[in-house]
């Protein structure tokens, strides 16, 4: 095996204490929850607060009405990734297992079913509080890639949704049976795709930085819809690529399909999660259209 980098000393658990006599434990992966929802929520209301980058110089909610939204998207989160994560990816199991559905501590959860929760929970909200949807969804996507950032380097904290095995200089060990388990392994130690890492970069740091840059300092967030459709289409691509490096589910691997393709022909197809970004890179595509055309239009008129 070529040069590889040991995974770090790190415990799945960002802190511990006792209380009576019982052990409570915060782990990386919640506190990720937790940490992005608030600076999430924190963002969300510094750009309410200021007009000047609405259409029309004018805020579509108050920063009250943001502290509301919080408790909505955190259901949405919550609700849809859980049940996307049953519907997705282990339907079978689940409708075997039905009363292990809302048992969201023994994990697994996902984005894809989280985007559809908190699609829903916006435009419940946006209905009952009479404000433009699409402009609460636009301010919500642009926020967004901070909890992607953080959920994925607790990914890599963890040690769980690695990639595939690989000989490029900087794989990381990964510790674990199933992490070693390496079926074109000569000898030596397992090193895989830090993809984690590559999904923290693209789908957290880079997209945030490119989205808050348009919203902020291009006028993106005056153009309706715009942010909403760049974060789809930024996403949809970010995920697609790395899903070529990401060791997928185990339950899409068979002996005649060792990539673990959820649609083949010949050892030829797209994973699950490939599947699932391509209506949303065609769906972010429409709602940027759309957004320009609204825009020229405006000014036409």
């Amino acid at each position: 095996m070529r040069a590889a980098i040991p995974f770090p000393e790190i415990s799945s658990e960002a802190f511990s204490f006792t209380v009576f006599g019982y052990e409570l434990a915060l782990r990386w992966y919640a506190l990720s929850y937790i940490v992005g929802i608030i600076i999430g929520w924190w963002l969300v209301a510094q750009t309410v607060k200021r007009a000047h980058l609405w259409a029309y110089d004018t805020a579509p909610m108050s920063v009250k009405q943001v502290e509301d939204l919080a408790t909505w998207v955190i259901l949405g989160v919550i609700l849809g990734g859980r049940l996307g994560f049953v519907l997705f990816y282990q339907p079978a199991y689940y409708l075997a297992n039905p009363s292990e559905i809302l048992m969201v501590w023994q994990g697994g959860m996902s984005f894809h079913g989280g985007l559809i929760g908190v699609i829903i929970a916006c435009v419940a909200f946006s209905k009952r509080n009479g404000i433009p949807w699409l402009s609460v969804a636009d301010v919500l996507c642009m926020v967004t890639p901070v909890g992607l950032l953080l959920g994925r380097l607790a990914n890599f904290t963890n040690a769980e949704l690695w990639g595939r095995p690989t000989e490029v200089p900087w794989g990381v060990i990964f510790p674990g049976a199933a992490a070693q388990d390496c079926a074109d392994m000569v000898a030596g130690l397992c090193a895989r795709h830090p993809s984690q890492l590559y999904e923290a970069f693209l789908e957290g740091l880079l997209l945030f930085a490119v989205l808050v840059y348009l919203g902020y300092r291009r006028g993106a967030l005056k153009k309706v819809g715009a942010i909403t459709g760049l974060f789809f289409i930024g996403y949809g691509l970010g995920r697609f690529l790395v899903e070529f490096v990401r060791q997928p589910d185990a339950q899409f691997i068979s002996p005649g399909n060792p990539l673990g393709l959820a649609w083949h022909i010949n050892g030829y197809g797209l994973t699950m999660g490939q599947i699932l970004c391509i209506p949303m890179i065609i769906f972010g595509a429409y709602m940027l259209a759309r957004a320009q055309r609204r825009a020229h239009t405006a000014v036409a008129e």
